[in-house]
């Protein structure tokens, strides 16, 4: 089973739709065993950080997604779920995360438009599975105004330059974060989840 999140954010359909366009049938759930039984995990999202920490607290979903993580097990964030992996963000003050990641979600500098909205290059960092068959410098869509700052900055497996260079791919084992949708980014941004589930389910 392929789970995605359901924590009350945004953009879940389009989420599942990019998934049933390669073939897959993604179970959307918000219950912690469901989870836990699944084979992969999607954590999307748009929104601010304290909202979706509450909404993950409220519905018991923090200590299975740290479990599952902690397992080793597939695991994809995407946009504000890349975020919430970090230790903490500034929005709106300081907001504790996940903590599955130390380090820190920042503001993007002031002097460009903040949100980020649209294409940008996606400079690959390091040879790894998620980048199969995708050039170098491909364009994928972002939209957001914080950015992730890992610790280790070996994690960094991609970067991407708005007004400064940020981290726009994270890895760390089985787990995988993208700060732009790849369901908003055509084929391309498909070949991003293919090469997920390829991965989690062991697959060509």
């Amino acid at each position: 089973m392929i789970a995605i999140v359901d924590y009350g954010a945004g953009n879940l359909r389009s989420v599942v739709n990019a998934l049933v366009k390669l073939g897959y049938q993604p179970t959307v759930t918000n219950r912690p065993q469901e989870l836990l039984r699944a084979d992969a995990v999607i954590l999307p999202g748009v929104g601010a950080a304290a909202d979706a920490m509450a909404n993950l607290r409220e519905l018991g979903l923090i200590e299975p997604i740290c479990r599952y993580i902690s397992d080793s097990r597939p695991f994809l964030g995407i946009c504000i779920g890349l975020q919430l992996l970090l230790s903490g963000s500034e929005e709106g003050g300081w907001h504790k995360c996940l903590d599955v990641i130390p380090g820190r979600v920042k503001k993007l500098p002031v002097g460009f438009k903040i949100p980020h909205m649209g294409w940008n290059q996606v400079c690959q960092q390091m040879s790894h599975p998620i980048f199969r068959d995708i050039p170098d410098k491909a364009n994928f869509y972002f939209v957001h105004s914080y950015y992730v700052e890992p610790d280790n900055k070996s994690l960094i497996a991609a970067d991407t330059e708005y007004g400064i260079s940020f981290c726009s791919v994270l890895t760390s084992d089985n787990l995988i974060g993208t700060q732009f949708h790849p369901e908003k980014s055509g084929e391309t941004g498909l070949r991003v989840y293919k090469n997920f589930l390829n991965l989690a389910l062991n697959q060509d």
